[in-house]
């Protein structure tokens, strides 16, 4: 008589689909993902002074620059907004896009030692470093809503029922930073250059993006040309923020359901590239 045929629960290929994501298979993996976060954050304000603090203290003093600078000495409008509340709006988006996808961007580099002993599924990665970035926006989100409540207070601005759509535009805005992460995370397997350039190029684009200069402000400098504002899929998600919790700013729902499908193909460019590179990369980076 013949053995019965051995059969296993977890099967390593090397062939999969360039669209899978794997979802149940990180989900197996969810105690891992958490350790990953527990190390992202802890990381952030080890052998610091003032540890957490920092997560208020770096928006605060960015606010009271940009405020200073920008709202005081250029004289910058801010859509009728209060400057201080304009600034600390468009530094709290931006912190977690910004710090999201340049985590996100060095997942295989920072992590190839780790990839290169044990299998885990490798997108466990950049999902630990969504969730720790969200736990920073989460802490930063406290600040944002003691100065909101100030000015609510004494009827400067007037929320509206927009505000519920907040977690759609930071899951969205999670979305894009692994999307663009993932493409640049592979890219710089082979080519180290993109790395030097990704810091610089995100600081550029934030000039591109409603954190400094409001949209309405550069359509009237661009004239004819005021549609370019529109191209960048991050304003539409910042206007939407800043419209639903503050009443003010350059909100329209067509150009934001453009930008949730644009921020979808890029997820999906980013899955296809991440899959990709995922066989090869251990033997470039």
């Amino acid at each position: 008589m013949s053995e019965p045929q051995q059969k296993w629960t977890d099967v390593i290929e090397s062939k999969h689909s360039l669209f899978q994501l794997n979802l149940k298979e990180v989900w197996q993996y969810r105690d891992l993902v958490f350790m990953f976060v527990k190390r992202d954050f802890i990381s952030s304000f080890k052998q610091t002074i003032l540890g957490p603090l920092w997560f208020f203290i770096n928006p605060i003093l960015t606010t009271i620059v940009f405020t200073l600078v920008f709202g005081g000495i250029a004289n910058l409008p801010t859509d009728g907004i209060p400057p201080i509340l304009f600034y600390l709006a468009g530094n709290t988006l931006w912190g977690y896009f910004s710090t999201t996808m340049l985590s996100v961007s060095n997942v295989f580099t920072g992590n190839a030692g780790i990839f290169g002993k044990v299998y885990f599924p490798r997108l466990a990665t950049p999902i630990s470093t969504i969730i720790s970035s969200f736990m920073r926006l989460s802490i930063q989100l406290i600040l944002f809503f003691i100065v909101l409540g100030y000015y609510i207070y004494f009827g400067q601005v007037h929320p509206n029922y927009w505000a519920f759509f907040f977690p759609v535009l930071v899951i969205f805005l999670a979305l894009f930073s692994l999307g663009l992460g993932m493409i640049f995370s592979s890219l710089t397997t082979k080519y180290r250059d993109l790395s030097l350039l990704l810091g610089f190029g995100v600081s550029l684009f934030m000039w591109f993006t409603p954190v400094i200069l409001p949209t309405s402000l550069v359509k009237q400098k661009l004239g004819n040309y005021g549609f370019l504002a529109d191209l960048n899929p991050l304003t539409p998600i910042f206007e939407c923020f800043k419209f639903g919790f503050i009443g003010s700013g350059d909100f329209n729902m067509a150009r934001l359901l453009t930008s949730f499908v644009f921020i979808i193909l890029v997820l999906l460019l980013g899955i296809i590239i991440f899959n990709k590179s995922e066989k090869s990369f251990i033997d470039t980076v």
